[in-house]
């Protein structure tokens, strides 16, 4: 019987309440590390909320172009847990000979937090010497379902609205309609389950797609929405400077405070179409 995942813990505390003092229940949301491996060798640990580790394990081989395609990947399973404190918090890939790394010279790029992801690799040469290519350039979308999809996505957060800790990422199709929706510690962790979701049943690239993500647009969510070829990238608050960079260098549409009916496009505005409403439809 697979163990039970905790999303979810609950705690006390004491809450101040205009001058009252008491003791209250509250959740937290999960945080814990999960090992990837390639075969029997460390290849990364990243702290995530556990849910959908198969998924992170596959986003993240693919975003971070260990893999290129589903079919290099030819096993992913979790290690059978063991009674140690961490069990249950491996998962294990096992690769074709062309796709498996040499891991001695990766290891030091591939350790990962949930508040700064992938550090080591953080530049746009980086990514560019990756020959990554432009999402679809005839992709549109309507702003005025844009406008919509962070309603979608707050009330989809289930974890979210117990605790108020976590991220999400959510992908949606060319209709605005939801398509799948992860929640994370880590906003980078989110978006490789989402993505990995996607790679695992065949759907990657993701050229007709919209990817919504909580908090703001960072460098890593860029990489690897491009990686997955999505063509529009849009967040609930600002983006970073190095994630407008790379978007407008490979033509990725970003949008940032997606807030109520008004947004700012970063790069890539010739996406969104006019709305009916324009047309005078």
């Amino acid at each position: 019987m697979a163990p039970k995942i905790r999303k979810l813990n609950l705690t006390q505390v004491s809450e101040w309440d205009d001058g009252q003092l008491c003791r209250k229940d509250d959740y937290l949301a999960t945080e814990e590390p999960l090992e990837i491996r390639i075969g029997d060798q460390p290849l990364s640990v990243t702290m995530r909320t556990p849910g959908h580790d198969l998924e992170l394990a596959a986003g993240f081989l693919f975003t971070e172009g260990l893999v290129q395609s589903r079919e290099q990947i030819i096993s992913l399973q979790p290690v059978v847990p063991s009674e140690g404190a961490d069990s249950g918090n491996v998962v294990q890939a096992t690769l074709t000979r062309e796709a498996t790394p040499d891991l001695a010279k990766m290891r030091r790029h591939f350790f990962a937090s949930s508040s700064c992801g992938i550090c080591g690799k953080a530049s746009i040469d980086a990514v560019r010497s990756r020959l990554l290519t432009a999402p679809n350039s005839d992709f549109r979308f309507d702003p005025e379902l844009l406008v919509g999809l962070p309603e979608v996505l707050r009330s989809a957060q289930d974890v979210f609205r117990r605790t108020g800790g976590l991220h999400a990422a959510a992908l949606f199709d060319s209709k605005g309609a939801l398509q799948v929706l992860r929640e994370d510690i880590g906003r980078h962790n989110a978006v490789d389950k989402v993505i990995g979701w996607a790679l695992m049943i065949g759907r990657v690239p993701l050229t007709e797609s919209v990817l919504l993500v909580s908090g703001r647009g960072g460098f890593e969510i860029v990489q690897k929405s491009i990686a997955a070829g999505i063509p529009i990238v849009a967040s609930v608050s600002a983006p970073s400077s190095l994630a407008v960079q790379l978007a407008r260098e490979l033509r990725l549409t970003l949008i940032g405070f997606l807030r109520g009916r008004r947004f700012v496009i970063y790069s890539g505005d010739e996406r969104i179409g006019k709305s009916q409403h324009q047309d005078g439809g």
